[in-house]
């Protein structure tokens, strides 16, 4: 039951993070223009996480991959908010 509770805090913190950081920072730069930069980021997260959570007993691979899909999916709206210009909005 923790473990639910830490991936799915670990996912939901990730994707706001990441969509405000990707919203505000990134908009004048090109990255915000590849189409696949949720999936790659959000696979790259999950890859950096693994060993971490491999380490620590209370979380498993569950809670790598929801932080993952939280990050792609957070890197995902905020390159479209950015590409729409609205930064300002939530």
């Amino acid at each position: 039951m923790i473990e639910l509770i830490v991936a799915g805090a670990a996912a939901v913190g990730g994707h706001i993070k990441s969509k405000d950081f990707v919203k505000k920072k990134l908009r004048f730069t090109n990255v915000v223009e590849t189409p696949a930069i949720g999936v790659i980021a959000g696979a790259a997260t999950a890859v950096a996480a693994a060993p971490l959570v491999a380490v620590l007993p209370i979380l498993g691979a569950g809670t790598a991959l929801a932080l993952g899909a939280g990050v792609g999916t957070g890197v995902h709206i905020g390159a479209r908010k950015a590409r729409e210009g609205s930064i300002y909005d939530d």
